[in-house]
């Protein structure tokens, strides 16, 4: 069978990652890439990719199956409405787009012509986060009553080089938060308040550095996030998990979230079960089991599923219907803040 060929739109970081993904693999490859950028150029050149100045031309160019679009925020409904025109399946990169209007609009227009659009949410393919989210749901940690996250960490000075970093909307919360808020939704239920307060105190710019959250669940759990992006610590899922090679390793085991219910208890990423083995009581001892997971790249995982999508009809493991959800609970921990008031989320 002819290896899935895949059109990437936008050669920054995230797409080069995509594209080192594909072509670690022996069932996919890049059909080509578009960027409008002389860097996006040279970079090409460099890799012996097929180059193109945007999207239109790359879909024209004809052999796509599917597009990766890994652009900035204000152009994935554009760009995710011209391959639903051609019929062309998208894997967008998160968020899925800048209001919630915008993704309402990319879902319907994907629903009304039968072509997938799924979102960047790779956390949901690591196995790490797909065994925490059968041992929840399986009833495993009996009923959940609350989960804590930290997602604490230090951004260097020349992140913020970039002005957009240093303006609303380009702090952690729709940078970072949003993968936490997207993981709350897919392991532990469906997010129905916000509260939140947010600080601009460290750095003194015009977006926040640092937040304090609270989600309240469907199912009556409560959940805390810490969020800061000017702390010196390990505490956060991209530090501790290993997910990503250009983060180093530790020198210690972290851990950055903790997941607790009637039954049990639970820590990511390191897949500890905490349970007791005879009577529950704070007075007993309390067991611990190491669950097993084989470790594998999520952005692979996602790459196969995409593919399992195209070729195979399989059913989007997040569409822009659900990341529209994940946008809308992120964009209520800035309101909330704003107007120091719990925000309620209703879904139709």
């Amino acid at each position: 069978m002819a290896p899935f060929s895949v059109g990437i739109v936008g050669a920054g970081a995230i797409g080069r990652l995509h594209a080192d993904v594909i072509a670690a693999t022996d069932f996919a490859a890049v059909a080509g890439v578009a960027d409008p950028t002389e860097a996006g150029r040279a970079y090409c050149e460099e890799r012996g990719l097929r180059w193109f100045p945007d999207h239109q031309a790359l879909i024209a160019a004809g052999g796509v199956e599917a597009l990766i679009v890994a652009t900035p925020n204000q152009t994935h409904l554009p760009i995710g409405l011209d391959a639903i025109a051609h019929g062309i399946p998208a894997l967008i990169e998160k968020p899925v787009a800048v209001t919630v209007a915008e993704g309402e609009e990319l879902a319907a227009a994907s629903d009304r012509a039968g072509v997938p659009v799924l979102v960047g949410h790779h956390r949901r393919y690591n196995p790490i986060i797909a065994t925490a989210r059968e041992t929840v749901q399986g009833g495993g940690l009996g009923r959940l009553t609350t989960a804590t996250v930290l997602y604490t960490f230090y951004k260097h000075d020349a992140y913020f080089e970039l002005a957009w970093r240093r303006e609303p909307g380009g702090g952690p919360v729709l940078i970072n938060l949003i993968h936490e808020i997207d993981l709350i939704r897919f392991i532990c239920g469906e997010i129905v308040g916000v509260q939140a307060v947010t600080s601009d105190r460290v750095r003194g710019l015009p977006v926040e550095d640092t937040a304090a959250v609270l989600l309240e669940l469907a199912n009556g759990a409560l959940v805390t996030v810490s969020l800061s992006d000017t702390a010196v610590t390990p505490w956060s899922w991209d530090l501790s998990s290993g997910e990503l090679p250009n983060y180093p390793a530790q020198p210690a085991p972290v851990t950055s979230h903790f997941l607790s219910g009637t039954e049990g208890s639970l820590t990511l990423p390191g897949l500890d079960l905490w349970r007791y083995d005879g009577e529950k009581s704070w007075f007993a001892p309390i067991s611990r089991q190491a669950l097993p997971v084989t470790r594998e790249s999520p952005y692979l995982r996602q790459l196969s599923h995409l593919r399992d999508v195209v070729r195979d009809g399989a059913r989007p493991l997040i569409d822009a219907v659900d990341a529209t959800r994940t946008l809308r609970a992120t964009l209520a921990v800035h309101e909330a803040a704003r107007q120091r008031q719990r925000q309620e989320l209703h879904y139709g």
